[in-house]
Order: C-alpha cells, then structure tokens, then sequence
C-alpha cells in the first residue's frame, strides 16, 4: 500500500516511552545491595502483570516461560483482552494453541486471509472488535463463517486495501450475524446493494458509524433508510449519484459527520447537505477535484457548519468547534487529548475526524496527485504529525505511514521531496517519529521505522536523526524478532549509511552486527530485509574501518551466501557491490584475502556473472570481479569467469567503447592467458 524509497549506490570514496532516571540514589542502592541475590519471582503479582502488559507478545511468552508462577500469571485474561497478529503467520494450530488464552479476548487484528480462516479456531466468542488489512483474498464464506462465530462484535473494520471478493452476500451475513454491531467500515467492495444495506438498516439498531470506502457501487436510498448512522463515509467511492445524495441524506436526524473525500462531488451537493441538515456538523471532502475548481469555491456555503477541504484552514475549523479558542491552532488535536472535556459528543467527532482524516491523508499520498504541494507543505504534514500523537493505534500507523509516503516522488530512484521532508523534520516530527519507533507496539514500530528511513534521504533529516538518537534507536530495531520491524530499521541504517559523517555511528552502535545477522536469520524471508541489510552493509564496506567490522561481524560469509543462493535481482545486487566494495581497499586492509579466501566467494562472483539481470552483471563489470582474483589460481580463475562472461555475451557484436571499459576491468591484464580461440575483436580489445 506504502511506497518505499530503495537506495541503490554508495560507492567507495573519500505510544510514548519515559525511561526512569535514578540519579544520586543509584550508588548508594548499589552499594548497600551488591551482594544481595534479587529473588524476581517474589514480585507482587500485579507488579509482574503490569510488566507483561509493556511487553510484545513474543517476550511476554519468553517471561512466562521463567518459571511455574509467572506461566500462570502470564495467562491472565487481562494480558489477553487485545491481540495483534499481524506480524506473525496465524495459521489454524497457532490458533488452536493460543485457544485457551482467548477466552476473553475483546480486540483482535489480523492480516491475510490465512489469518482469517484461523481466526474461528481461537474460539473467542466474546469478541468486540474485529480489524483486517491485507483481504484480497478473503471470500464471503470466510467472512460469513467469521461473524457467525462472533455474534458479540461490535466493531468490523477491512482494509484500505481493497476487499475484492467480498460481496453484497457478506454484507447482508453481517446484519444478520451481528445484532450489536456499532461501527462497519469496508474498503474495495465492488457493489454494496440496497438489500444489504437495508438489512443493517434492520437488523442493527445500533450501526451508528459507517464506512464504505473505495467502493464502485453503493445504494445512495438505503443509505437513507440507516436512520441510527452519526458517522458515514463514502470517501473514494466512484459512481455516486449526487443528485439523490443531495435529496435523501440531509433527513438523516443522527448524521453528525459526512465524509465524501476523493470523488467528484460537486459544489451544489455539498451546499445542499450543509444548508438542508439539521444535525451535521462536519463535511469532510478533501482532494475532490471538481469541487476545487477555481470557479466553485465561491459556490460552496457552509451555513456556520464546518467544511474541511483544500481550500480551507483545517485546524483553524477544528478549533471552532471548542468554547475555548487554543493558543496554536496547529495544537488542536494535542490540546483535545489533554482536555478535561466530557462532551461526550464532541469527543466522538474528534475521534472520528482523526480516524477519516489519517485514512484520506494516506490515500491521497499513495495516488500523489499533482498540485499538492502547497497543501502538504502548510497543512498536510502538521496534520500526519498531529495525528501521530493519538490515542488510537491504528491511527498514529496510518499517520506514520502518510509520512513515509507523501515525501516520496520517485521509488526507484531514491528521490524525495525535500521541502516535504525538511517541514517534517522542522515542526519535530523526528523526535515524534523515534519515540514511536521506541513503542512496545511493533505495528508502530514498522510505520515508524519506515518513514525515518524514507525521510533520511535528505542530508539534513538525516543528519538530524543522527542526532536526536537516531541511529541507535534502528540498531536497536534490526535486532527485531519481528521481520517487518527489522526490515524497515534495515531500510534506514541504508539510508544512513550514504552518509560519510554516520558510517561510524552506526558500527559504533552494534549496527553491523546487526545487518549481518538479519542476513543469517532472515535467509529464506523474502527479499525485502536481505537487500535492505546488503545495502547498508554494502555502503559500510566502501569505508576502510567499517570495512573490518564487516568482515569481523562475519559478513563475507554472510554476502557469499546471498550471492550463491538468492535469486532476487535487487538482493544479488547489493551483495555483489559489498563484496567488491570490501576487496576494493587493496593493501589497506586484509578484507581483500578475506573475500578471495572464503569459500564459494569467487564461483558466486563467477555465476552472478550469468545474472538474468542486467543491472546485476553491469554491477560487477564496473565494481570489479577482478580485485577479488587474487594469488595462486589468479589466471585459472580469470579463465573460468571470461569462459562464463563469453557465453552470455558475445563482445564482437557488443559496442566498441562497452567492450574497452568492462572486459579490462572485469579481467584485468589478460595477456598471460593463451586463449586462441578468442576472435580477433576480443583480442584486440584485451590486448592480446
């Protein structure tokens, strides 16, 4: 759903953590008690939950594994009321092991539609809250079977991306299943028929939050008929009929925010809702195109209620709708939280507005539409920070994903927008995006660890990430049981690295060490982690001092091994360039023997050579094969590899100029090899 920027090249040249502080009073504890044993297990047993409460689910197991009393307090249902299984393959035997815990269990997320055939087996019949990414996959048999397991849900939540398979069928399942259902939001859904939504009309008394996000079709009457609805978003729903919107939904008596964002509404619509209904308070149609035309703004009027578009001053709306006007207006969101407001009302319309607006902010990054610029700048990237500082989880993801995403202009070529970045970096969104990063909530860790990483492409972010602590912070997160969690802080140590001034830090701060072992623990995980932890290794190898770390921490064995088993271009890539990267220092260092010395290190370099990828064969023409081809079996291996380099290419037929600049420097001085049968051409061009 995100884009990620990948960096290629780097070549050799010149929630909220405090920790607690124990200042003077530390020696004087430790001197007193040095040589007393602590007996852990004679901690209070709400002390040794509320420890397990602050842990991720993996370490939580690993404590409750000590000993026979934290095992059982371990299981306790109040360490088991929410449940993120996102980041871990849920298949049905996990589910039936984790059945016994369940019991209680109110919150789950989950990802993929293996996750969702399992979800049954947890046997979790009191569930409340039900959230799902990643449902392409997922059908109306599995959806059916879900909610009629789970009679007790209510809140439902699918997407952003698209739920392909899922039909107006689930839908109607859904109204008939869950009688206590208060929220459902769907994304991606081709047709939403007026049965269906009629049926939720019926059947759930209770609906009063409704999201159809990103739909074909959707009944605009049914809709209509859902007289329980305070909260309904059609944002990116194409094939509206605006005419019957405009006649049916302002006699709403609960509407109280409307969310049309990303469609072609139209200003007569949007005049008609905010003049005709006497319960909305919010209008939210943010990048609709049509109704930001020049001529149209002028036709819009709102009537005394708010407007959030483009074309209006967001956080100054939002701040209208508080007695007290805040200081800063752009601490709307902050001065809310902190608020000791019991309207209970107006907290629902936060709580929604920041949900809607973290969804059509990321939305609106990832399709990047031209002429945003000044939005993002003014408004946008204050918004993403504020949201980051919520209270709801999945919005501060969202939030930190936005981030990572709109800075973003070219994913191939590692280009980002600078001002977008440096007005990230300037309103303090990196010390924002490293407490996040230093959650116990690894889904935040991810999105954070992301977008530091995206941002870091520019000098100066980087250099400020740097120096708020940065770069410990991603070593720390590369050591990550979590895979994603790894791969992202991979990602920004690769971005880091460019920089000469951080090569240092990074190996300062355990971070070789912890690229070399994502490469040993994550050999079969996909390529996404194996190329980030190349890369940065890659770029550390270009300096002479970080150089030895690599090969200290074990990392030409590490490198060998991915130039001989993987087959992903942009893995083969990386591990050919750090390889060559460390034999490039010559006499200043023995990583040279060292890689010419490691077993299979030269064969691999020979069969990369015979890459299907262009890029990775270009790689190591340019880098040079031919330092790593060192000592007594120098010519036979010069051999072997031009015996493979011929047969994929025939320099005869190759330009002149490509030939002189790769075979040279491929091969090195060729002229004590008698190769006969070489063509005149090629002779010629090795000087032969």
């Amino acid at each position: 759903m995100s884009r990620r920027v990948r960096r290629k090249v780097a070549r050799r040249g010149k929630e909220k953590v405090v920790l607690p502080s124990y200042p003077e009073v530390e020696d004087e504890v430790i001197g007193s008690e040095k040589n007393e044993v602590v007996d852990w297990t004679s901690l209070p047993d709400d002390t040794v939950i509320q420890l397990m409460s602050c842990l991720n689910y993996r370490d939580r197991a690993s404590l409750s594994s000590t000993c026979r009393t934290w095992r059982a307090l371990g299981a306790s249902p109040c360490l088991w009321s929410s449940l993120d299984l996102r980041a871990h393959k849920c298949d049905i035997a996990m589910a039936a092991s984790l059945a016994s815990r369940c019991m209680n269990l109110q919150k789950l997320r989950f990802r993929g539609a293996e996750s969702a055939d399992s979800i049954i087996h947890l046997q979790a019949r009191n569930l409340r809250e039900l959230s799902g990414d990643y449902c392409r996959k997922i059908t109306d048999a599995t959806l059916s079977v879900i909610v009629a397991r789970h009679e007790a849900l209510e809140s439902l939540q699918l997407g952003p991306d698209f739920c392909e398979r899922i039909t107006s069928d689930a839908v109607k399942a859904i109204a008939l299943c869950c009688p206590k259902l208060k929220k459902l939001r769907l994304s991606g859904i081709r047709d939403i028929c007026g049965d269906a939504i009629n049926a939720l009309a019926k059947l759930c008394p209770n609906l009063t939050d409704i999201g159809f996000l990103d739909c074909l079709n959707v009944d605009e009457v049914a809709l209509g008929n859902v007289l329980s609805v305070r909260f309904l978003s059609v944002a990116g729903t194409s094939n509206m009929k605006w005419g019957v919107v405009s006649q049916v939904w302002h006699k709403l008596p609960k509407l109280v925010g409307l969310d049309v964002s990303r469609t072609d509404v139209g200003p007569i619509t949007i005049s008609r809702l905010l003049t005709s209904s006497k319960s909305l308070k919010v209008l939210c149609a943010l990048n609709c195109p049509v109704l930001e035309e020049e001529n149209n703004i002028s036709a819009v009027k709102s009537k005394g209620k708010l407007l959030l578009a483009l074309f209006t001053d967001i956080f100054k709306a939002l701040a209208s709708l508080f007695a007290e006007t805040t200081k800063n207006e752009k601490n709307v969101f902050l001065d809310w939280r902190n608020s000791k407001n019991k309207d209970k009302n107006l907290n629902e319309i936060m709580t929604w507005l920041e949900w809607i607006l973290s969804h059509i902010l990321l939305r609106t990054a990832e399709s990047n539409p031209q002429g945003l610029d000044d939005f993002w700048l003014k408004q946008g990237a204050g918004l993403l920070l504020s949201l980051m500082q919520s209270t709801q989880e999945d919005v501060q993801e969202r939030a930190a994903t936005g981030l990572a995403t709109f800075v973003v202009i070219n994913d191939e070529n590692a280009s980002i927008d600078c001002g977008r970045a440096e007005a990230v970096m300037k309103d303090g969104g990196i010390r924002l995006l490293l407490d996040l990063a230093k959650s116990w909530r690894e889904g935040l860790q991810s999105e954070a660890a992301k977008a530091i990483a995206n941002l870091s492409v520019n000098a100066k972010v980087a250099k400020a990430v740097a120096e708020e602590g940065g770069i410990n912070i991603l070593a720390v997160l590369a050591r990550s049981m979590n895979r994603l969690v790894a791969e992202e802080a991979a990602g920004g140590l690769w971005n880091l690295s460019v920089g000469e001034e951080h090569k240092g830090a990074i190996a300062d701060a355990g971070g070789v060490k912890a690229l070399v072992d994502l490469i040993f623990k994550w050999s079969s995980g996909g390529d996404g982690v194996l190329e980030r932890a190349a890369g940065a290794l890659a770029n550390l190898a270009a300096d002479d001092k970080c150089s030895m770390e690599v090969a200290l921490a074990g990392g030409v064995h590490a490198l060998v091994m991915l130039a001989r088993s993987c087959k992903f271009e942009g893995v083969q890539e990386q591990a050919a360039r750090a390889l060559a990267n460390l034999a490039a220092h010559g006499d200043s260092n023995s990583n040279n023997s060292a890689v010419g010395q490691e077993a299979g290190a030269l064969e691999a370099l020979v069969q990369l050579t015979r890459s299907p990828h262009e890029g990775v064969r270009r790689l190591l023409v340019h880098c040079g094969i031919y330092h790593l081809m060192t000592g007594t079996g120098k010519q036979l291996l010069q051999l072997v590899a031009l015996r493979h380099w011929l047969s994929l290419h025939n320099p005869v037929q190759m330009p002149l100029q490509v030939c002189k600049r790769g075979l040279p420097v491929l091969f090195g001085d060729c002229r004590c090899l008698k190769l006969t049968a070489l063509p005149l051409d090629v002779k010629e061009v090795l000087h032969l």
